[in-house]
């Protein structure tokens, strides 16, 4: 894998990160919650987003590997005391980073399409990215239209994985605010166990078997 590449990868992957938290921040103050506003999490630069390990080791070593350049940021903080409603609010917080993922995925995919449409240049290179990627990318097109593909994937990817309804996932705080309160209290009692759940269910491909109708469409979209 080239050099280039990994950096467009990565560079997608920050992207859908900053938004993802960006979005988490911003549905807090407007549930009433300012203390990621104070800190000024409510915001697009991702600098104050990164998380050492989760933003820069973990994805660099994924790519190296040769595996999908997957990672985390500093997680949002939520003060429940702060919110009227404090599990229908959470719903919300919870749902608004997936939310932006989804929303900037779609965004990416019109404008690859567009492209496609209006440029007989980006098609071509779509056409013949399997051919000479190293060089295709240095156009400026090329590179615009790799980072857009690379923004759709990764963006849908980290969308689907947080929907999860597993402890600490964002799936599980939407999941929190739609069970009734003493079913919301039982399942509760599984966050001490998320992690090794998640663990879990990558181990024996559940994620693959969600993502990967996912993923064929959005390359038959993109490359026919």
């Amino acid at each position: 894998m080239s050099v280039l590449i990994i950096v467009f990868q990565l560079f997608a992957l920050l992207f859908a990160i900053t938004i993802h938290e960006a979005a988490h921040s911003w549905a807090a103050m407007k549930k009433g919650d300012l203390t990621a506003y104070s800190m000024g999490r409510v915001s697009l630069n991702p600098l104050v987003h990164i998380d050492l390990f989760g933003t820069i080791i973990m994805p660099v070593l994924l790519v190296l590997f040769r595996m999908p350049a997957f990672g985390w940021a500093k997680p949002v903080p939520v003060n429940p005391f702060n919110l009227k409603n404090p599990r229908r609010d959470n719903l919300w917080i919870s749902f608004a980073g997936p939310a932006a993922n989804l929303l900037a995925a779609f965004g990416c995919l019109v404008l690859i399409v567009l492209l496609k449409s209006l440029s007989p240049d980006a098609q071509s290179f779509l056409s013949n990215i399997g051919l000479s990627p190293q060089l295709s990318v240095l156009k400026p097109l090329g590179g615009l239209v790799l980072l857009l593909f690379y923004s759709v994937l990764i963006n849908t990817y980290l969308a689907v994985f947080n929907m999860i309804p597993v402890p600490p996932l964002d799936g599980s705080g939407v999941l929190m605010g739609l069970l009734p309160p003493e079913a919301a209290s039982a399942y509760e009692k599984i966050r001490p166990y998320g992690f090794l759940i998640v663990i879990g269910l990558i181990y024996l491909g559940v994620l693959g078997v969600i993502i990967r109708p996912i993923q064929n469409f959005i390359i038959r979209v993109v490359f026919l």
